[in-house]
């Protein structure tokens, strides 16, 4: 079998988010990776975490093949075969299908702004009562000053492509807000990242703690 796809960002800050779901996640639930990418956090959560399924996904084809390569590699049996998933779908799965924890780390700022809001929306759709949302990436923040390396790698994305850029977290709060999600913890992270928690309104008892 050939190697998978290696990211050392994944590579990286995949322990420092480990610690924190360790902290905020029950034993044993169901979660839902938006844009697994190289696939390395789900294995590695996968893998410390083994009372939890985990479902990986990605919006590009080629990722599933390297997603599957990681689950093999690491001889995982609590991660479902990896399914195409756009955010700006419609319907990503049956409206019955449920879950624990969604999990989307790195996305929102090498994307469309419209996919923010099609993850908040996708995940009020697909959360169990009590289930929470966890993003994880750059931010900037209105009331924090911004690093320089957070300023500069803002500026390079937005080179890249116009539609992309480190997001206001205000902003992401309001598109939540609209979705009937809140913001109910925020985790400074390694980097100048941030592991933001998000939960419907209307599910005030979690079995997910803040």
């Amino acid at each position: 079998m050939s190697q998978p796809d290696f990211s050392p960002a994944a590579d990286r800050n995949k322990q420092s988010i480990l610690d924190v779901l360790r902290q905020l996640l029950p034993v044993r639930g169901s979660a839902l990776e938006i844009a697994s990418g190289t696939g390395q956090h789900v294995a590695w959560f996968a893998s410390r975490l083994p009372n939890w399924t985990w479902q990986p996904t990605d919006a590009q084809p080629h990722a599933l093949n390297t997603i599957a390569a990681q689950v093999a590699l690491q001889k995982l049996n609590n991660v479902r075969a990896p399914l195409l998933l756009d955010v700006l779908a419609p319907h990503w799965l049956p409206d019955a299908t449920q879950f624990d924890l969604i999990y989307c780390a790195n996305m929102l700022h090498i994307a469309p702004w419209a996919t923010c809001t099609a993850l908040m929306c996708g995940s009020a759709r697909h959360l169990a009562p009590g289930g929470r949302l966890i993003t994880y990436g750059p931010y900037l923040e209105g009331d924090v000053p911004t690093s320089e390396g957070n300023r500069a790698f803002d500026q390079s994305l937005r080179a890249q492509n116009p539609d992309w850029g480190i997001r206001l977290r205000e902003d992401v709060e309001q598109a939540a807000a609209q979705a009937g999600l809140q913001l109910c913890a925020r985790h400074a992270m390694p980097a100048n990242n941030l592991l933001l928690v998000w939960a419907l309104r209307e599910s005030p008892n979690s079995i997910l703690p803040a």
